[in-house]
């Protein structure tokens, strides 16, 4: 497994996106996927900066309180990949994105 991407300019972009749950741009945080779209995370390691996803604050602690990232997309959004496919698009439009090798 490779070493997870880090680039403070992907999640800066990341951040300014609106929470893609509820929409509103206030209080957005990068959360990193549990389970990353790509290269998958090591034991007590979080997952790349690649593998980021806007929310507000109040479901971001919603997900971690619910503790399966799955069944949060599910309930919220009707599709329990939402996550991954949210994180893979933004990274691929990300400026960020030529870092990775």
């Amino acid at each position: 497994m490779s070493k997870p991407l880090r680039s403070k300019a992907h999640l800066a972009r990341v951040r300014e996106q609106p929470c893609m749950v509820c929409g509103t741009d206030y209080g957005v945080e990068a959360h990193h996927l549990m389970r990353p779209w790509r290269d998958g995370r090591g034991m007590g390691q979080k997952a790349g900066d690649d593998n980021a996803v806007p929310l507000c604050a109040g479901h971001h602690r919603a997900l971690h309180a619910m503790g399966d990232e799955l069944a949060f997309f599910h309930f919220q959004l009707g599709d329990p990949d939402a996550g991954k496919a949210t994180a893979r698009a933004l990274w691929y439009r990300s400026p960020s994105y030529k870092e990775r090798p």
